[in-house]
């Protein structure tokens, strides 16, 4: 985990804890009890401390990492089913737009965004880490979509982002298996830049933080903007999208027996309906 021992005093620095050093401003998720799994609670307050982090002018580099012995889970599986069993489809609606909103805030920064990786990074989870312009990832990081695995679409931008970093096939068997895959295979076939020893990880993305914040902010900006920015309407079109297939996913027999047998830890019986 990067060092975030100086939090700021900030609204859902409990659940997002923020420090800054050397123009790095490091935003730690903080649900370790709940592997930094996503509701709409965290998610409100990272879209927050990524409009504090863009809009301060003494930062010029941001990391992103986890509390404790996971990355991020991604979505809260206890409050999905909850939802499922009662047929709340517009309670997904929060996190959902939250996700939109994360992945275009960091997509819009005037400022490269490092995901230090420090452990599981799972479903909406990987596709956070994988909005970031970077990844450093710890030797016991793995990722998954497990999306499949519990009878839901990817988001988070999932479906725009990975196939541009691993070409469609690979995407697609990543999608549809919804298997874990290490950290050295991420490394291989380009989905992390690189993979240093767990205990390594907060310096080793320290130091490179480091490095980018003295680069020249001008030309990191725009190289940013051609690499990351030219089809930011195309981003925007495949987040909304997301939503529209996750509602319809969310609402099916299939989704609910996968959120019950994810919990229940027996394999799933889908359907198709």
């Amino acid at each position: 985990m990067v060092d975030a021992a100086q939090p700021m005093s900030v609204p859902g620095a409990t659940l997002v804890l923020e420090s800054r050093e050397a123009g790095v401003a490091t935003l730690t998720l903080n649900r370790p009890e709940r592997l930094n799994a996503l509701n709409t609670e965290l998610g409100a307050a990272l879209v927050a401390a990524l409009a504090r982090a863009a809009e301060d002018r003494d930062v010029r580099v941001v990391v992103l990492t986890g509390a404790g012995r996971a990355f991020c889970a991604g979505g809260d599986i206890a409050v999905l089913r909850d939802a499922r069993q009662r047929n709340a489809g517009p309670e997904l609606d929060g996190l959902m737009r939250s996700g939109v909103q994360i992945v275009l805030a960091v997509a819009d920064m005037r400022k490269p965004v490092l995901a230090a990786v420090n452990g599981p990074a799972a479903g909406a989870g990987m596709n956070l880490a994988l909005a970031c312009d970077l990844r450093v990832a710890s030797d016991q990081a793995s990722f998954g979509q497990n999306f499949a695995k519990v009878g839901l679409f990817p988001d988070f931008g999932g479906t725009y982002l990975l196939p541009r970093l691993v070409g469609p096939a690979r995407a697609a068997e990543l999608f549809y298996t919804g298997e874990m895959i290490t950290a050295a295979e991420a490394e291989r076939i380009g989905l992390v830049n690189r993979v240093v020893p767990h205990d390594r990880l907060a310096d080793e993305a320290r130091a490179f933080a480091e490095r980018l914040a003295v680069a020249p902010p001008l030309a990191v900006r725009a190289v940013k903007q051609a690499l990351f920015g030219a089809d930011r309407a195309g981003l925007a079109r495949a987040l909304e999208a997301e939503i529209q297939q996750q509602k319809e996913c969310f609402l099916s027999e299939d989704c609910l027996e996968g959120l019950n047998a994810f919990l229940e830890k027996r394999p799933p019986h889908f359907r198709g309906r």
